[in-house]
């Protein structure tokens, strides 16, 4: 069975991936973290046969990164796959943004990433195989008022995909992004209501459900995907088109 680590799994686009996992024909095993453990994804563990679990992690602490990473590789082996999935979004004008709120941005949405990469991928090294995909944002290229930080950290993200894709690509791992577009979640539901109605004006397709993501990242974790990397899948309705 493929562990696979997912971030940030309580609701949103991480639950719909976790979801999507457990139905895929592949066997994979979904370790889910998040800051707390909702109902939606409790009732996904108790009906998975033991194929889904839950660790409560607050990745703003990325000192308990070695140890997480470290208690899932001793119980399950080496990960397969590492989806970066958690992320925040503080909504504000970079000059008025309280400092604490960028830095906590930059360490939740692009140090985890980079730090849980780090470990994880080193038992991927070893076994010469494994998948990282990265939950970007096209933010990271487009910009947005008042979501410097966010959009800061998500490019970053981008640009860690890349160089990774060439570290670990000669080990047969392969490092890729899912970049979606808005979509109806937590995350975007404390947006202010005349920036909601410019975004979906902007899909020609409407705006992506974070199941259309989800369908992204399965396939990029899985056989077809073997040689995709440093690449970035865009998933937003045609908003960027």
């Amino acid at each position: 069975m493929k562990t696979v680590l997912v971030t940030g799994v309580s609701r949103g686009l991480g639950l719909a991936i976790a979801r999507r996992l457990l139905a895929d024909t592949t066997p994979y095993r979904v370790v889910g973290t998040a800051r707390g453990y909702s109902d939606e994804y409790r009732a996904l563990v108790e009906a998975s046969d033991g194929r889904a679990e839950f660790i409560q992690t607050d990745l703003s602490d990325v000192g308990i990164i070695p140890d997480l990473v470290g208690d899932i590789t001793s119980r399950h082996g080496t990960l397969w796959g590492l989806v970066n999935n958690a992320a925040i979004g503080t909504d504000g004008v970079l000059a008025t943004m309280h400092r604490s709120d960028i830095e906590k941005v930059l360490a939740v949405n692009l140090t985890a990433p980079l730090i849980l990469t780090k470990y994880a991928s080193r038992g991927m090294l070893s076994a010469r195989e494994g998948r990282i995909v990265n939950i970007s944002s096209i933010i990271a290229s487009t910009g947005f008022n008042g979501l410097a930080a966010y959009a800061a950290s998500k490019a970053g993200l981008e640009g860690m995909t890349r160089s990774l894709s060439r570290e670990l690509g000669k080990r047969d791992i392969t490092v890729n992004c899912v970049a979606p577009g808005y979509m109806e979640t937590e995350m975007t539901s404390g947006l202010d209501v005349h920036k909601m109605a410019s975004i979906r004006r902007r899909a020609t397709l409407g705006l992506a459900a974070p199941e259309d993501a989800a369908g992204a990242v399965a396939y990029l974790l899985g056989p077809e995907a073997g040689k995709i990397t440093g690449t970035v899948v865009t998933v937003d309705g045609g908003s960027t088109a």
